[in-house]
């Protein structure tokens, strides 16, 4: 909740007037996924997130709390409550899913009997990963603080020797380091909702080569966010 560069990021709304929140969207698009069984959401038990609560009894989702800087830990805690074999994960303030390759991967995690299976190599905010919750919850024992923070499978691909996981790249056109679509500044909000309301038709379900397209044919947009790809990225899809 307490972002330094924007605050409570998830619920700033993608559409102010039908009151659809950057939360709403990721959980719109997950819930038409055949692959994805239930979403939990796991809350910071820090005080000021009790707005995230609040979220997910509106959506009559389940939830867990936990340690606000052991995300790992959050992670694992809602995959044993949810009875989980194996996680799906995003991050809540990023309102774009790459939705139509999930099923696909996750056909290819299970026949593959891998313990993780990471879409990388897209935009800054499509990308999603597949984890075996065993996998999580030993690296959660296993790993220190850094592996225990937001960057949640940091041990598995320090590790990856010792674990079966499988890294699958996006296809060329959608590896494209001049974008981003996750809000972290205000700047990737004005762009976020530009993207939402251009293709309200696609809604919840938008597909990410269109967003590309749209914001290739509007340099206006693309440069707001220019600022902030080069950073984004220096830490992700470590391998």
């Amino acid at each position: 909740m307490n972002g330094s560069r924007l605050y409570a990021k998830p619920l700033h709304y993608l559409d102010i007037e039908g009151g659809v929140t950057i939360l709403d969207n990721i959980i719109n698009c997950l819930e038409g996924i055949d692959a994805i069984d239930e979403i939990v959401l796991a809350i910071s038990e820090a005080p000021e997130n009790i707005a995230f609560k609040l979220f997910a009894e509106k959506r009559n989702l389940r939830f867990v709390t936990g340690d606000e800087h052991d995300v790992l830990g959050r992670l694992v805690k809602a995959g044993q409550y949810a009875g989980a074999t194996d996680i799906f994960r995003v991050t809540s303030e990023s309102p774009f899913v790459q939705f139509e390759q999930v099923d696909e991967l996750w056909q290819h995690h299970l026949a593959n009997n891998n313990e993780g299976t990471f879409f990388d190599d897209t935009l800054d905010g499509c990308s999603f990963e597949i984890i075996n919750l065993a996998a999580l919850a030993q690296s959660h024992q296993d790993g220190d603080d850094r592996h225990r923070s937001e960057l949640c499978t940091l041990y598995l691909r320090e590790n990856i020797d010792r674990f079966k996981i499988d890294i699958i790249k996006a296809q060329p056109e959608f590896q494209r380091k001049d974008l981003r679509l996750t809000v972290d500044y205000p700047e990737d909000l004005v762009v976020c909702r530009a993207c939402f309301e251009k293709f309200s038709d696609h809604q919840p379900r938008i597909p990410i080569n269109k967003i590309i397209d749209y914001l290739d044919q509007n340099p206006s947009l693309k440069s707001l966010i220019e600022p902030y790809v080069e950073e984004g990225y220096s830490t992700m899809f470590i391998r």
